[in-house]
């Protein structure tokens, strides 16, 4: 492939909840564009098998790894696999996140922390762990935030509250770390992943693109700050067809 084709031949990517959904579409973009890719994944084993091989048929390395982005040890041992088989790190994706919908007054203590332990110390956590080989390599970081951590949303409080937080560790990040690591976040809207359900139609007709997102709009974005100038740091992107507007 030439240059132009493959923006990210040679690159090495960490791509955190790779295994399915919206983590898959990443992986495979960033493939796509040349990278060798490794995901982790905690529960979804069997997904994480038949992303590997999708990922290895476009010409890429490519390899899982086990791991719970809430557990520190579990973080370190993960991330040195990584920067051990790939000889580095240039990019890392932090997208495994949890989403939860529930009434505000009846979110519990242990629902709050739970969901503040994957969203928003879960990629803290991986960057950390990241932090030394990211910087020799002069690498970047695209964490995946949300509209919710943008405009609130009543039944989602603990999520819509850790994505906000995720959001400043971003841009605290990206200030943090410069100049050597470029950190920037992707905030999707609605998007939606495999069958459309009925129930999502309101929010496509409440959106100025009259349509819900697909993990391919995200990708487009991720893929965006992977290869844009370095100089772009500490942006929040939102993809989500106008529906914060």
């Amino acid at each position: 492939m030439s240059g132009i084709a493959a923006p990210l031949a040679g690159r090495r990517a960490l791509i955190t909840g790779g295994a399915k959904r919206i983590g898959r579409a990443l992986a495979l973009a960033l493939a796509a564009a040349g990278a060798d890719a490794a995901i982790t994944y905690r529960g979804s084993a069997d997904e994480a098998e038949q992303t590997i091989a999708d990922l290895q048929e476009l010409g890429v390395k490519a390899f899982a790894v086990a791991c719970d982005v809430r557990d520190e040890d579990s973080v370190i041992s993960a991330v040195a696999q990584v920067v051990e088989r790939f000889g580095g790190l240039d990019l890392l994706v932090n997208n495994a996140g949890a989403f939860e919908t529930i009434a505000l007054e009846n979110i519990s203590v242990e629902q709050w922390d739970a969901m503040f332990e994957t969203n928003t110390r879960g990629p803290f956590l991986v960057a950390k762990a990241a932090h030394a080989a990211l910087k020799a390599a002069q690498g970047r970081i695209v964490n995946i935030g949300s509209l919710g951590g943008i405009h609130p949303w009543a039944t989602h409080a603990h999520y819509c509250t850790s994505k906000a937080a995720l959001h400043m560790l971003s841009h605290t990040m990206a200030k943090a770390w410069a100049p050597e690591i470029s950190v920037n976040c992707v905030a999707p809207g609605m998007i939606v992943t495999g069958k459309v359900d009925a129930a999502y139609e309101h929010f496509a007709h409440k959106t100025p693109m009259q349509r819900n997102g697909r993990p391919e709009d995200v990708a487009a974005a991720v893929l965006f700050f992977a290869t844009c100038p370095s100089f772009i740091t500490g942006q929040l992107l939102a993809v989500d067809g106008g529906l914060g507007l």
